[in-house]
């Protein structure tokens, strides 16, 4: 298990009056956010500039699959409830029906159910905030698989690395130049949470350093809780699917102007046809 006290961890100072009347500075002593030296200065810059004025922005607390510590100082009684306030509304994001299996192979895939069904393959898009390159993969890859006519059989999700923007939709601009070619964006912002290394069979990283925190995160939460021991296997980078670009990384256009969003959606279109061919490739059970 992680130590508190080590470089992964930085404590975090609440302000304003707390609902559950805790004084704010014992929250700010208990609650710790893991995090790489990449991901603070992501947050740092995230706090800096301004965002779109339509799109509200969110402060980083802490990672969903944290228990805020300060509810071992309360009866048992108590924390059934509190947890339960303090839970993210089911309305904000579905969840996946659980799928253990494999990355890409068929003999690791998501295995039979009852009768002739399967269940579906689950495929997770991860960038930093999920608020433009991951939600523009899940929009990208939803529509490539119904006008294939295989909706059914996938389980499309997108989340983040961080939970800045956490119960945010999409940055407007990622939404219009996704519009503007027919996809349509609608989900909501979430981090990514231990329970997903299990939900999925394949998990896709828009870039190297989403890869090296999703593995980090592994890393950490395989000692709390049981974890597919060869869960890091789901993980690839986006990239590694294109067939009509070079480019190794799907590059975050949150900062740049709107060509930026026009690539990443070349890249995705790209790389989301060649993925969903090799996922069929390697199941052909999906077919059935």
């Amino acid at each position: 298990m992680s130590n508190p006290n080590s470089s992964h961890f930085t404590k975090t100072k609440t302000t304003g009056p707390d609902p559950l009347g805790f004084p704010t500075d014992l929250l700010g002593r208990w609650l710790h956010v893991p995090h790489s030296k990449h991901t603070a200065k992501m947050r740092a810059l995230h706090s800096t500039v301004s965002a779109p004025p339509n799109l509200r922005f969110c402060h980083p607390t802490n990672f969903l699959s944290l228990k805020p510590p300060f509810l071992t100082l309360l009866p048992p009684k108590h924390c059934s409830s509190l947890q339960h306030s303090t839970s993210v509304p089911k309305h904000l994001k579905p969840t996946c029906p659980t799928s253990f299996g494999g990355v890409i192979t068929a003999s690791m895939a998501s295995t039979p159910s009852t009768g002739s069904e399967t269940k579906p393959f689950s495929v997770l898009f991860v960038c930093l905030g999920n608020i433009c390159r991951s939600p523009a993969a899940e929009g990208v890859f939803t529509d490539l698989v119904k006008k294939r006519g295989l909706d059914s059989k996938f389980n499309i999700d997108s989340a983040g690395t961080i939970d800045y923007h956490e119960g945010n939709p999409a940055d407007p601009r990622m939404r219009a130049a996704s519009k503007r070619r027919g996809i349509e964006i609608t989900s909501i912002s979430r981090p990514i949470r231990p329970s997903d290394f299990r939900d999925f069979d394949l998990i896709l990283a828009m870039d190297k350093q989403n890869r090296d925190d999703i593995m980090e995160s592994f890393d950490r939460w395989r000692f709390r809780e049981p974890l597919p021991a060869d869960a890091h296997k789901k993980v690839k980078l986006m990239c590694s699917y294109c067939k009509k670009h070079d480019e190794t990384e799907v590059p975050d256009p949150y900062y740049g102007g709107p060509q930026g969003f026009e690539k990443v959606i070349d890249l995705l279109e790209d790389a989301c046809e060649s993925l969903l061919d090799s996922i069929l490739a390697e199941n052909s059970h999906i077919l059935d």
